[in-house]
């Protein structure tokens, strides 16, 4: 069975899937205890943002929402999408238009940090307390222009 893949764009300003990317968001929440924002700080930062995002035959399996400095706010991956190359090829996007990419991650999703890892994120610190709820995260930065390169794969797929 081929399933189709198709990549769109929200820019900032516009929130035409910002309810579709909520209802993943909040699935990915109940199911994993992570991504914990607000439904007002969500859709905010949604519409400042420029959103990637991947649709599987219709159906948002992927975003990720990213500033202009190439700080990346939100990056959600569908549970029964995952291991299809889905994170790998936003960030890919990400990198391709921006000079750095940053995110942070909570301290103790070891899932996200190996993640960020495994692409090439170098952690530049720790930050106590950095989250509402009082849990610890890490800032990341892509290191390398050579990595950049092995990411621009991803896109092309």
């Amino acid at each position: 069975m081929s399933v189709t893949v198709e990549k769109r764009v929200d820019r900032p300003g516009d929130a035409d899937h910002v309810e579709e990317a909520w209802e993943l968001k909040e699935r990915i929440r109940s199911r994993d205890g992570v991504l914990r924002q607000r439904r007002g700080f969500f859709v905010d930062a949604y519409r400042r943002s420029r959103t990637h995002l991947l649709f599987e035959d219709d159906q948002l399996v992927a975003f990720a929402s990213v500033r202009r400095d190439g700080y990346v706010l939100f990056l959600a991956v569908a549970p029964e999408a995952r291991d299809r190359g889905y994170g790998e090829r936003l960030i890919a996007e990400i990198a391709e238009n921006n000079r750095s990419v940053t995110c942070h991650a909570r301290a103790t999703n070891e899932n996200a940090l190996g993640f960020y890892r495994h692409l090439g994120f170098d952690v530049e610190r720790r930050i106590d307390g950095y989250y509402e709820d009082g849990g610890d995260a890490y800032y990341l930065k892509l290191g390398g222009d050579s990595l950049r390169d092995r990411l621009s794969d991803f896109v092309r797929r």
